[in-house]
């Protein structure tokens, strides 16, 4: 599909719902793990009457006692939708929603709207750019929600390729116009998020245009985006912001299931040639080329080898752990069970035999990447803050 590159393809929420008070049961932002979400539908109230259980019908404790596929517990997904939008929410139409977060993890002003995923511009470039490779089986897994829900619940994070300072000013300015905000909530780690909603006029011509100027960076919702895309939607919903205080933060390796002992892991490395020591004091890599390991009590620092001098530049360290220290190492798939993800500061659960810490990745990097044409490796950038689900709601129909 082809938009006129200033209007069509960022538009205001036909039908919506927006929260009148607190999103209903537990910050669904936090569980993003499948083994996190199954412990948090777990505890008691958590699977019947929230919005976590609407995302992941197959994850709760019903569904798997009954063996019930996604599709299969889909139908009753949308019955529980149905019923939070009529107790939680009310309801919206025609609307663009300046938003704004701040916390401990940086700050962002920007505009939920939605975002046609399939856009291209006049020279037949697409406008949604993803920034990181995908992992198949999650991009078909959250087509299948949107599809089946009819209603997009989370949103993802859009960033302006350049003159992301425009846009900031232009948020700041209508929502300065705004009066009160819509809704205003804190959320399980601090941060604060302010909703405002804005109807047709000239203000919200400005900051549509402002917002579909120039092409757009998917920072954080690559899957929601690959996802929209595979289920043939055409629209998305999206935070469009440059912050101003955006941040990248580290995404870490975790090993479970294996049963080697941090011996066995140094051996494993060794044999591949890399420089393995131990360090008790050693603190989490906050520049590229290191890897610190916690299994248990002890800490071990793997050197990565330097680049060769076919190595495409920059050079990512999670596609280098992935494929020597996880892959050829230790014969693990990246993809596999025994191999999860961690954004930084999340506890990594009690079945964890080890934790690979990796630097975050500087945005000069991905930026640099982008420029070439590349992706980032599967989850290797956390970008924050993000824009908190469940606050507006979209329907998809």
């Amino acid at each position: 599909m082809q938009n006129d590159p200033m209007t069509g393809w960022v538009r205001p929420i036909r039908r919506g719902w927006v929260v009148r008070s607190e999103v209903p049961g537990p910050d669904v932002d936090e569980f993003a793990e499948k083994h996190r979400v199954r412990a948090a539908l777990a505890q008691p109230g958590a699977a019947r009457g929230t919005l976590l259980a609407v995302q992941h019908p197959h994850r709760t404790p019903a569904a798997l006692a009954d063996g019930l596929s996604l599709l299969e517990a889909l139908p009753q997904a949308r019955r529980a939708l149905v019923d939070l939008v009529r107790m939680a929410y009310r309801p919206v139409v025609d609307v663009v929603a300046p938003y704004e977060v701040d916390g401990p993890d940086g700050s962002a002003t920007g505009l939920l709207c939605m975002v046609d995923p399939a856009a291209v511009d006049l020279d037949g470039l697409s406008q949604v750019r993803h920034t990181e490779q995908v992992y198949p089986d999650v991009v078909t897994e959250r087509a299948a929600v949107l599809s089946g829900l009819g209603c997009a619940t989370s949103a993802a994070l859009l960033v302006p390729v350049t003159h992301g300072e425009t846009l900031t000013a232009a948020v700041k300015d209508a929502i300065a116009a705004a009066g009160a905000p819509a809704v205003s909530t804190v959320d399980s780690a601090g941060r604060r998020h302010r909703v405002w909603l804005l109807g047709p006029g000239p203000i919200r011509d400005a900051i549509m245009a402002v917002a579909a100027a120039r092409p757009l960076l998917v920072a954080d919702g690559n899957h929601r985006v690959a996802a929209a895309a595979e289920a043939k939607l055409d629209g998305i919903l999206a935070l469009i912001s440059a912050g101003p205080g955006l941040r990248i933060g580290a995404f870490h390796r975790v090993i479970v299931g294996t049963g080697r002992t941090a011996d066995e892991l140094a051996a494993a490395w060794r044999a591949c040639g890399l420089t393995v020591r131990e360090d008790p004091d050693a603190v989490a890599p906050t520049v590229p080329g290191t890897v610190v390991v916690r299994h248990g009590h002890r800490t071990l620092v793997v050197d990565l080898p330097p680049p060769t001098a076919t190595d495409p530049l920059p050079r990512i360290d999670h596609e280098v752990v992935e494929e020597l220290l996880i892959r050829k190492a230790l014969a693990l798939d990246p993809e596999g069970p025994n191999v999860r993800t961690l954004p930084a500061g999340r506890d990594p659960g009690p079945d964890v035999e080890a934790v690979l810490q990796i630097a975050p990745v500087p945005l000069a990097d991905v930026l640099t990447v982008h420029a070439a044409g590349g992706r980032m490796p599967r989850k290797s950038t956390y970008f924050t803050p993000k824009p908190r689900s469940g606050l507006l709601l979209a329907d998809l129909a």
